[in-house]
């Protein structure tokens, strides 16, 4: 893993969508690692998918765009509207295909981190040997275990 890179690793969990719901966020960089995770009463899981990267971006101390960010997510929801849905909703005043776009105000936040940072979305396979992306998994769904969902 290159010095000058924070790698983020994300992923949301849902017990029914809706219902209880969390999210779980590991940081690698320069070797250390920082794990996050967060449970959420009613929710979707598409909103915990975009609310992992927003709380791994919100908890950054400065914005720079000295260092690259990876975000790796397995969300093709998450990664798609990043890198290929978001624009196209602006220019259409937040519609897409099927009608007002969904999470707006979630895409919203994630559009102006996105803009702070050099961020790279990157797709990897859920549930797969992603080490990484499994620890986020776990910690998305020890939330909802410990809180009741």
């Amino acid at each position: 893993m290159s010095n000058n890179t924070l790698h983020i690793y994300t992923d949301g969990a849902c017990a029914g969508n809706p219902g209880p719901g969390a999210w779980g966020v590991v940081m690698s960089f320069n070797g250390a690692r920082k794990e996050m995770a967060d449970f959420v009463h009613y929710t979707t899981n598409n909103q915990m998918e975009l609310t992992a990267p927003l709380a791994a971006l919100n908890s950054l101390k400065e914005t720079s765009r000295s260092y690259t960010i990876k975000i790796y997510s397995d969300s093709q929801y998450l990664i798609k509207g990043m890198n290929e849905w978001l624009n196209k909703w602006k220019r259409n005043g937040w519609r897409a295909k099927t009608g007002l776009v969904k999470n707006k105000a979630l895409w919203e936040a994630l559009d102006k981190l996105n803009q702070l940072y050099d961020i790279e979305w990157i797709w990897v396979k859920g549930h797969a040997s992603n080490e990484l992306n499994n620890r986020c998994d776990f910690l998305a769904k020890e939330q909802i275990k410990i809180n009741g969902g």
